[in-house]
C-alpha cells in the first residue's frame, strides 16, 4: 500500500505512522524542517519529534497516511 511522503505532511493534521510493526497516531502541531514536524500523540498527548520515529530507519511496512 503506498502512503503519504513526509514531504506531504501538513501542520494541524492528523495521521497514523507504521514502521517496523509498530503504530502511531499523532497530530502534527510544527514543522522544524523539510524532513521533522513537532508531533502530539493521539493517545498518550506526549510531544516527540517525527525523527524519533524514523531515526532508526524505514521498515518495508513504513506507510503514512491521514486519519
Amino acid at each position: 500500500m503506498q502512503g503519504l511522503s513526509i514531504n506531504a505532511m501538513r501542520v494541524g493534521w492528523k495521521y497514523r505512522l507504521r514502521n517496523f510493526d509498530e503504530t502511531f497516531e499523532f497530530e502534527t502541531l510544527k514543522k522544524l524542517n523539510s524532513e521533522n514536524f513537532l508531533l502530539k500523540d493521539l493517545h498518550t498527548l506526549e510531544k516527540y519529534e517525527l525523527h524519533d520515529l524514523v531515526k532508526f530507519g524505514r521498515g518495508g511496512d513504513f506507510e503514512i497516511s491521514e486519519l
